[in-house]
């Protein structure tokens, strides 16, 4: 082979490799903003999971408006017509007001409110000193709190959500991965522990 010969099949080796590590990146890149999205999506749904734990049980609260209603009708029998914009913006702020009366309600009783499935987890987190497992923390839950039966991954959802948030930490080790509570967050437990809603199986 000759020098020329050697060189050019160099140059080419060198270019492919540009290209092979420009591809690389770019869709490094592209991995990362998509991991950022669902990162962003998974915080928006275990935010609408708390809320929907929280106002579970107050009056209004099936009341959505993407729900159909039946058209009222008139005292004649004809349809009566379409509500207005300040009627309509009316009857929202009635149905907040109502929501907020029935939240502070819910808050004054305090003792009688149902902990969430994040502060469950933190408590039982807090009464070890050696890493759990996620499946280790539903057992024990179940058998201390048997009226909830959350799914193994609901009970994951949530400790993740918590380590997201900086009250539990993530230990690996091989292949499992374990749950330990952050020290000085126990004092934290509150509506703020977070956690979604139970799923029984």
């Amino acid at each position: 082979m000759t020098s020329q010969s050697t060189a050019t099949l160099r140059s080419r080796y060198i270019e492919q490799a540009a290209s092979d590590l420009e591809e690389n990146r770019h869709q490094q890149k592209e991995l990362a903003e998509a991991l950022a999205r669902l990162k962003h999506e998974e915080s928006l749904l275990v935010d609408i999971l708390t809320l929907a734990e929280r106002y579970e049980g107050l009056p209004e609260a099936s009341d959505l408006p993407s729900q159909k209603r039946a058209e009222p009708y008139a005292p004649d029998g004809r349809q009566a017509p379409p509500p207005t914009q300040k009627t309509t913006r009316r009857s929202a702020h009635m149905r907040e007001r109502r929501l907020r009366k029935a939240q502070a309600e819910a808050d004054a009783k305090g003792k009688s409110r149902q902990p969430l499935l994040g502060e469950i987890l933190m408590e039982l987190l807090g009464s070890h000193s050696e890493p759990r497992l996620a499946k280790e923390l539903r057992e024990e839950l179940i058998a201390k709190h048997p009226d909830r039966s959350p799914t193994p991954q609901v009970v994951r959802n949530t400790l993740e959500s918590l380590v997201a948030k900086g009250n539990v930490q993530r230990h690996k080790q091989q292949r499992s991965v374990m749950y330990t509570l952050v020290s000085g967050a126990q004092g934290g437990v509150s509506a703020e522990a977070g956690g979604t809603e139970d799923s029984t199986s």
